[in-house]
């Protein structure tokens, strides 16, 4: 008989517990525009777009590099950079950030034969685009 009443105590103390928890789940309903259930959106990841005015220029001839900054705010200064052997080295040639996310810079190379460019800023680059020195 015991046992039988262990049994049945433990019985009533687990409906009790399930009902007591779903009474709670449904007694009060959570505000949705809280804090605590406001999710922040994530940044958007910073991205970079470069297009090269020409493929090919003559030593010192001007042409432009330019394209779209997303993710980086307005007045930031973008950078091009150029391949020289296996490190990326920073040109003097840079551009601020427009407030529509975009950019223009004239470059002006010097070094013959193809030159692979990108436009960076911080840990942020964009693709590589070549053009030919002749």
């Amino acid at each position: 008989m015991n046992r039988a009443l262990r049994y049945a105590s433990v019985g009533v103390l687990a409906v009790s517990l399930l009902a007591g928890g779903s009474a709670a789940a449904f007694a009060a309903p959570q505000d949705l525009h809280s804090p605590s259930q406001v999710v922040a959106a994530a940044p958007a990841a910073a991205s970079l777009t470069a297009k090269a005015s020409a493929t090919a220029v003559k030593a010192w001839e001007q042409f432009r590099i330019s394209g779209t900054a997303k993710g980086i705010k307005a007045g930031t200064k973008v950078t091009v950079q150029q391949k020289q052997g296996t490190k990326w080295v920073s040109l003097p040639a840079q551009t601020p950030v427009s407030t529509s996310g975009t950019y223009s810079v004239r470059v002006k190379l010097g070094l013959k034969g193809v030159n692979q460019l990108r436009m960076g800023v911080g840990a942020t680059v964009s693709p590589v685009i070549t053009v030919t020195v002749r």
